[in-house]
Order: C-alpha cells, then structure tokens, then sequence
C-alpha cells in the first residue's frame, strides 16, 4: 500500500492541542497507548538509508519494507510492504524488495529503538477513519544504553483522506508550538546523519556544453541505473507492468550509450558488462512482450460483439500462461548472484567507468562523430529495404532508429536543442514502426493459436487477425512519411 505520511518536531514541553472540535468537521479519538519494540536492518555501509528505504522488524507486527516513491510538499509518499515472520531473519520476500539497494551486501541489524505511542484517530462525523495523528517518544539504543532521544508527530492519512486535511491538521500543530521539519524517517533520525556523511551512491553529475566525455558517460550511466533501480521492485512486485517496461528501457539504453562510446572505452569491461545487460534485458524482454499482446488483444477484445468478447479469456488463456512462465523466468534471474553482481558492476560504472585516456576531452568535440555512425547505419537499412520493405526489414529500420535516438539523447545534456529536435523526429519513426511490428506479431501469435483452438475461439481470434492486419497496413502507409521528416539535413546541422 501507499503510505502518505507528514512529520513534525515536538519541543520541549509541547501540548498536543484540541482536536476534532465542531469547526474542524472530523472528530478526534484517542486510542491505547503502545509501547514498540523496533529493529532496523541495513548493510555496513548503510546502502538502504542512502537510498531513502527501509527494512524494519516489530512483535507483533512482523516485517516491514519501506520503499521511496517521492515527496510531494510536507507529505512523504513511501509504498509500504508487509511481511509476516519471527525476527530470527528477514523473510525472503522482505529481502528481495530491497534487493537493488543491498545487492551482494549483507543484511544486519543497523539501529533499535522504543517507542511510546499515544495515537489519535482522526474520523469524519459518520465514523470512518480519515487518519491516525501518532504522537511518539523514541528512544534510540545501543544494547540496553538510551544514546539518543526525539519526540515526533507523525500524521498519516488513509487513502479516503484528502490532503487539505493534513494541511488543516499541520496547521494547527504548528499553531500550538511544533515545528516544521523534513519528513525524514525514523530510521534516517536514528542514525543521526550517518547516512548524509557517505552520501548517495549514484549521483549523475552536472553538465554543461563544456562537459568532457567522462562526466557525459558518468551521467547517463548514473541516470540509466537509477531508473533500473528505481523501477527494481515493482518488477518483483507485478502490480504495474509499466514497471517491467521501464526496467526494460533502462537496460536498452545503458546498452546503447555503452555502444555509442565503445571506442572510447576498455573493450573487455564493455562487452562483459553489455553481455551481462542483454542478458536482463532479454528476461524483461520476454515479460513485456506478452503485456504488449495482452494490452492490445484485450483493447480489441473490447470492440467486438458482447458474444464475440466473452470468448476473449479463453482465447488469452494461453499467452496468459506465457506472461507468468516468462515472469516466472525473470523472476528466477534476479534472485541470482549473477544479477546482484551486475547490479553492483553498475553502481561502481556510474561511479568510474572504464575509459581510455582520451576521455577527459570535451564531449561537444568528441561525440557528435560517434552519434553519426547509428545514423548512417539507419539510413543504409532504409536504402537497403528499398520501396516495398519486408516486415523483417521495417523490424531492422526500427531498430536501428532506436540505436540512432538513443545516441543522440545520450549527448542531449551537451548539444542541447539540435540533439533533442533530431531525437524526437528519430523517436516518431521507431513509434511509427514499433506499432507495425507490435501488429505483426500480434497477427503471428493470433494465427498460430487459432490453429489448435475451438471453432468459436478461432473465429474470435480470426477478427482479432483483421484488426491486426488492417492496423499493419496502417502504419506501413505512414513510416515513409515519419523517414521523411528525420532524414531532413537541418536536424543533423550539429552532426558536422
């Protein structure tokens, strides 16, 4: 679930001030006070803090991971996962969540604490529950020693709950003598800044046009790791298949800015780490192609006659089965000491790559010949395919043209403008193509299951072909038009 969640600090001799009176339109009811017992887990050197998660364990409670999902104003917005379990060790699911962050490290107790917690529900006047206002004294201990102390408020709302109510509750708060702080955890106010002191582990350095080759690099291998990263657990989780498209981009593009420099880069370090992503990327790979076939099967599905329709699931079952057996796959994979090594080997790229000497030149200067090769090698696939393409040569022209995007986006932070204008018209040419290629093998998968299906599913399947072939036809009519606008010589002014 999502937790959305504001901190305060309390002072010295602070009163919790009246709520839930008449004007505030909720009503206020104190609840037990609980005492709690919690144990935060982390790695020596505190890679879960620096990434902004948590892996906590409480009686009663079991486990809990917390992982980052942003800030919106005073709110802080975590999704939270709970797990059942002694606190012998972390379950294995807690663990895979957290995987990313930890990678080969190792799992320890990091800090304790006790809480005293005197909760206030926050209900509206028919009786649900809107929010809990906790008013906590924690303890922080080193073995049965107290080394530091804090008083917090803490308001969380439940989803029916609309932000001007944590707005209204903050306010009067502050009112009666709390104050404003970052929403920083408990965990994060533990550790008393240990976790600011080693810093972020991936941090994209900032560019200019001057920038040399190895802070380009740098960046855009920090910035395609932090979205493989950040993307990491909702893979594992499946809750939103955007999650295994992301994940899968990320891959393609650190394997394509890794091409893109490879000339300027230690040969045997390139290819050991580009092998390692294609092999990630081909098990997120076969993941998202079955979502895509689902997504569109299923939008078709819905145009069809009701009669027709209902037949759907029967006609999905099986690609159905494929998604989980492909999931089941990639899921295997990364609980493998090969994708924690990889994930590792990315972090220490972001960090320091394996460059020749010549990296310290500017990339204005270095660049633009190595983002001209994808270019010329998409132009030579379009003259090759000639007027009336195969499908197989309009597959190789897109991808090509995502090599050709992808470069010039790699280069976006220097160039500026002429790379983002040449990237976006290269990028409507792949859509244009990656929509032909999604309905061919659509068409593909719809023909071979219509083989061994029942008469009523294959006549469903055989509309669904119709579908497919008319929307083939469609964007075939319209890529040449997409080539003529990304072939235009002002797009490539900078290219020299």
């Amino acid at each position: 679930m999502k937790e959305r969640e504001a901190k305060l600090a309390a002072p010295p001799g602070f009163d919790l001030p009246r709520l839930g009176g008449p004007e505030d339109g909720f009503l206020a009811e104190p609840q037990a006070a609980r005492r709690l017992q919690t144990t935060y887990y982390d790695t020596a050197d505190l890679r879960l803090a620096r990434w902004g998660a948590s892996l906590r364990y409480r009686p009663g409670e079991g486990w809990t991971v917390k992982l980052p999902e942003g800030q919106d104003g005073a709110l802080l917005v975590r999704a939270e996962h709970v797990f059942p379990g002694d606190g012998r060790r972390p379950p294995a699911e807690a663990v895979a969540l957290v995987r990313a962050f930890v990678r080969t490290g190792q799992l320890t107790p990091a800090v304790r604490m006790r809480t005293l917690r005197r909760p206030l529900e926050l209900r509206e006047p028919a009786g649900s529950r809107l929010a809990e206002l906790a008013d906590d004294d924690v303890q922080v201990l080193d073995g049965r020693r107290i080394v530091a102390r804090f008083r917090e408020l803490e308001v969380e709302l439940d989803e029916a709950a609309d932000d001007d109510l944590l707005d209204q509750v903050l306010d009067r708060l502050v009112e009666a003598g709390a104050q404003t702080a970052d929403p920083t955890p408990k965990y994060l106010r533990a550790l008393g800044g240990r976790e600011r002191t080693l810093g972020p582990e991936i941090v994209p350095p900032e560019l200019d046009g001057a920038a040399s080759v190895d802070a380009l690099l740098r960046h855009d291998l920090a910035t395609g790791t932090l979205r493989l990263f950040r993307h990491e657990a909702g893979v594992r989780t499946g809750e939103d298949p955007e999650a295994v498209h992301q994940a899968r981009v990320a891959t393609r593009r650190l394997r394509s800015t890794l091409r893109t420099f490879s000339s300027l880069l230690e040969d045997e370090w390139t290819d050991r780490l580009r092998d390692e992503l294609k092999w990630l990327a081909d098990l997120l790979g076969q993941v998202r192609d079955t979502d895509v076939l689902l997504e569109r099967f299923s939008e078709h599905l819905a145009t069809l006659p009701e009669a027709d329709a209902k037949v759907g699931p029967r006609l999905l079952a099986r690609l159905v089965d494929q998604r989980d057996s492909a999931r089941r796959r990639l899921l295997a994979g990364m609980a493998t000491e090969r994708y924690a090594v990889l994930l590792d080997d990315l972090v220490a790229a972001a960090a320091a790559p394996a460059l020749l000497p010549e990296a310290d030149r500017p990339a204005a200067e270095v660049m633009p010949p190595l983002v001209t090769r994808p270019w010329k090698r998409l132009r030579k696939a379009v003259r090759k395919a000639g007027d009336d393409p195969e499908d197989h040569q309009l597959h190789q022209i897109r991808i090509r043209a995502k090599r050709a995007r992808y470069a010039a986006e790699a280069v976006e932070p220097v160039i500026g403008k002429p790379a983002e204008d040449y990237a976006d018209a290269v990028a409507d040419l792949q859509s244009v193509l990656g929509d032909h290629q999604d309905a061919v093998v659509g068409e593909a998968w719809l023909r071979e299951a219509a083989g061994s299906a029942r008469r009523d599913v294959a006549l469903v399947a055989g509309q669904l072909i119709a579908v497919e072939r008319a929307s083939a036809a469609d964007t075939r009519a319209r890529w040449p038009k997409a080539w003529k606008a990304a072939r235009r010589k002002k797009l490539r002014a900078w290219l020299g």
